[in-house]
């Protein structure tokens, strides 16, 4: 209660400073409010970052957990790592770029299965027609079904490929559903294949060419992946980030890749990531859509429109760049397998985007 007082204080205080900014002041605060309140439930933490300015960042109290094991109740802050769970991939079609800049990745037209060739029984005509672009657009084609059932369900496609014997056999013995590229199926199995080829293309553990090529360039030092029964990280959903350290992923991709004067992701491949090459949603005009790994949302919920890119993962962790603004917005939640977590999710996204608007 005592924050929540001293917020609004410091929105009076602004009254004097300019109506417009005055405006923006509570319009922050009465999120805050709303989340400190239970109004919107389950948010963790939320950054809001426009320049290199902090214009707000706030940490909560809540319920948590890792990959499924209870943390129980959780005081959060700016140390505090938090699953970001399928933000990873985003991270992995990040690393993806560095790879093809690097000539570890040839083509992204590559047949996926030029990486598995220890499958020789799956080395079939219809499955070589999958490529690395198929992958990076979640358009491969294969059955995969994370929506029907929980994580929890061994009939969950994602759940089932964990709890195999060789996941990525697993993955590429699933029934042929579509022709390569001609439909989004969200799927953590185009994935964890991703994360297979960039290990095997770079001759580098995940983990280990993402702290070389991405975090340590950011100065982030402070991460864990969580890993399966054979060491090896969760390409999909296998994370835990600090939330400011979420933000300078943000922060460089709306630099077109560049850190502190740096080249950390080739701009070329940052511009195309955040670009449309498939659509999530039928709607033309306010439909989501996806790029490489990242998610693109219309922004009809604001008035005028405002288009973003984001990561998003499970549970309402949001890595959201709006290139026209400069703005980075991150949201951490535990509203994991949750109904409406993405509308909540993006919800927030919406209300801080219009109030730093």
């Amino acid at each position: 209660m005592v924050r929540i007082v001293a917020a609004a204080m410091a929105a009076l205080a602004l009254v004097a400073a300019g109506p417009a900014r005055a405006a923006d002041r509570a319009a922050l605060v009465a999120l805050e409010h709303s989340i400190r309140s239970g109004e919107i439930k389950g948010v963790h933490s939320v950054l809001v970052i426009r320049g290199a300015e902090t214009v707000a960042e706030w940490y909560f109290e809540g319920q948590d957990e890792i990959r499924g094991r209870s943390l129980g109740v959780v005081t959060f802050g700016p140390e505090t790592l938090h699953d970001v769970r399928s933000v990873t991939k985003s991270m992995v079609g990040l690393l993806v770029g560095v790879a093809v800049q690097e000539g570890a990745i040839k083509s992204l037209d590559t047949p996926v299965l030029d990486y598995f060739p220890e499958y020789a029984d799956l080395q079939t005509p219809d499955l070589r027609r999958i490529t690395l672009r198929h992958l990076l657009t979640m358009g491969s084609g294969l059955h995969w079904d994370e929506e029907t059932y929980g994580y929890d369900d061994p009939r969950n496609s994602e759940s089932g490929m964990d709890a195999a014997p060789d996941r990525y056999r697993f993955i590429l013995s699933q029934p042929i559903e579509a022709a390569p590229g001609s439909r989004f199926k969200y799927s953590g199995g185009d994935v964890a294949l991703m994360g297979a080829v960039l290990a095997r293309a770079t001759k580098t553990p995940l983990d280990a060419y993402a702290q070389a090529k991405l975090f340590g360039p950011l100065g982030i030092a402070k991460v864990e992946w969580q890993r399966d029964a054979k060491g090896t990280p969760y390409a999909a959903s296998g994370l835990r980030m600090r939330p400011r350290d979420m933000a300078k992923v943000g922060r460089m991709v709306l630099q077109d890749g560049r850190w502190e004067g740096r080249a950390v992701i080739p701009a070329g491949w940052v511009r195309t990531s955040i670009q449309p090459h498939a659509r999530v949603q039928p709607d033309p005009k306010c439909g989501g859509q996806y790029g490489y790994f990242w998610w693109l949302q219309a922004g009809c919920g604001l008035s005028p429109p405002q288009p973003w890119a984001s990561a998003i993962g499970n549970g309402g962790q949001r890595i959201a760049v709006i290139p026209a603004l400069d703005l980075v917005i991150v949201v951490t939640a535990g509203l994991y397998n949750t109904p409406g977590q993405r509308q909540i999710g993006n919800g927030v996204v919406e209300r801080a985007l219009a109030a730093v608007r």
